[in-house]
C-alpha cells in the first residue's frame, strides 16, 4: 500500500513539473532577462525556459511558428510588433485582472489590441553620448534631431536597423508622425552619410558608445544610466522639439502549450515587485503597474517633449512593412 502511495506521489509529482513549464521569448536587455529566469523559476518551481530576441526577430519567429507554436509568452520589447502580432492573430485575447492596477497607457495598449497585448513599461527615444569622445573633439551633445546631421559626426553615430529592431521602428515612425513622412525620409537619407553601422538589436548602438566605439546613438534613452553605473562615460538626451516612447508589451501565444503557466507569469509579470526587477537588473523605464516603485534615475516624463505617437496606427502591420520597405528601398541603399 505504502509503495502504491509513493509511486502515485511521484506519478504526480512529475505530471505537476511537466505541466509548469513556460517558453519565454524575452525582447528586453539580457541582465533582466535572465533575472526574470532566475527569480521566476526559484519562487514559483516553474521551469522557465527564456530565448532571447530583439522585438522584430520576436514577431517573425511567432510568424513562423504559427501553426505550431513553441513560445507561450513574449515579454517585452516595442509594442509595435506586439500590436501586429494581436493583428495577425498570433496572441490571445485576455483580460487581466490586473489592468486597473495599471497606467493608462498600458491600458490603452491593451483596449486598442483588442485585449492581445499589455503594456509594462514605457521609455522614451533620445541619444546616448559618450562624453570622452565628445570632449575630445571640443563638440556640444546633439539637443534636436537636426544637430545628428552635423558633418562633423561623419561615421560617429549608430543606431539599429529597423527591420529586425522595435527601437529603430520607433525612430521611423517618430520622425514621420513629426517631419511628415516625405521630410522625415528626406532626413532618414542624410542622417544615412553620419551613421557607421545599424546594428541588429536596439540595446546594440548605446553599448557602442558606452565602450567608446561610436560617439552618439539613438536609442532608448532608459538604458544609459545602467551603461553608467558600470563606469562607462554616457549621458543621454531627449531632443527638444519631440520625441517618442516605446509602450514596452507583454502577449501570451494563442495556442501556447503551456496556457496555464503562461497566464501565471503574465499575471505576475505585472505585480509592482516583478515590474521594481527592472531597476535592479539596471534598467530604468517606466513601469506600468502604478504601485511599484520608480527608480530615480528612471527619466522624468514631465520633462520631455513628446510627441502624441500614434500606436494604433504605427503598430498596424502593414504601415510598419511600408514604412520599413521604402526604408530599406530610399535609405539603406545609399552608399556611406
Amino acid at each position: 500500500m505504502k509503495k502504491m502511495f509513493v509511486v502515485s506521489v511521484l506519478a504526480a509529482a512529475s505530471g505537476f513539473v511537466q505541466a509548469q513549464t513556460v517558453n519565454v521569448i524575452c525582447s528586453v536587455q539580457a541582465e533582466w532577462c535572465n533575472m526574470i529566469g532566475t527569480v521566476y523559476a526559484k519562487t514559483t518551481g516553474t521551469k522557465i525556459n527564456v530565448s532571447m530576441k530583439g522585438s522584430g526577430e520576436a514577431l517573425a519567429q511567432l510568424i513562423a511558428e504559427k501553426d505550431n507554436p513553441k513560445t507561450d509568452i513574449w515579454f517585452g520589447g516595442t509594442g509595435d510588433p506586439h500590436l501586429q502580432a494581436a493583428e495577425l492573430g498570433l496572441s490571445l485575447e485576455y483580460k487581466s485582472p490586473t489592468l486597473p492596477q495599471l497606467q493608462s497607457w498600458a491600458q490603452q495598449q491593451a483596449q486598442q489590441s483588442g485585449y492581445r497585448t499589455v503594456g509594462i513599461y514605457s521609455g522614451p527615444l533620445g541619444f546616448g553620448y559618450n562624453t570622452e569622445l565628445l570632449a575630445k573633439k571640443k563638440m556640444q551633445p546633439p539637443k534636436t534631431w537636426a544637430d545628428l546631421l552635423n558633418p562633423a559626426l561623419k561615421g560617429d553615430i549608430q543606431s539599429a536597423n529597423p527591420a529586425s529592431s522595435g527601437t529603430a521602428y520607433t525612430m521611423v515612425a517618430t520622425l514621420v508622425q513629426l517631419m511628415g513622412e516625405d521630410k522625415a525620409f528626406e532626413y532618414l537619407k542624410k542622417l544615412h552619410a553620419n551613421i557607421s553601422q545599424y546594428t541588429r538589436s536596439g540595446t546594440g548602438p548605446i553599448k557602442a558608445v558606452a565602450r567608446g566605439e561610436t560617439m552618439v546613438s539613438i536609442s532608448f534613452v532608459h538604458d544609459a544610466p545602467g551603461e553608467k553605473m558600470n563606469g562607462f562615460p554616457i549621458e543621454a538626451v531627449t531632443p527638444t522639439d519631440g520625441t517618442g516612447a516605446e509602450i514596452g508589451s507583454m502577449s501570451i501565444i494563442k495556442g501556447a502549450r503551456n496556457m496555464d503557466a503562461a497566464k501565471k507569469f503574465y499575471e505576475w509579470a505585472l505585480t509592482p515587485a516583478a515590474q521594481e526587477m527592472a531597476a535592479a537588473a539596471k534598467q530604468f523605464q517606466v513601469p506600468s503597474n502604478k504601485a511599484a516603485k520608480v527608480d530615480p534615475r528612471v527619466p522624468d516624463f514631465k520633462k520631455i517633449k513628446f510627441i502624441n505617437y500614434d500606436y494604433a496606427k504605427y503598430g498596424a502591420s502593414a504601415e510598419r512593412k511600408r514604412l520599413i520597405a521604402r526604408w530599406e528601398k530610399e535609405v539603406n541603399s545609399l552608399p556611406r
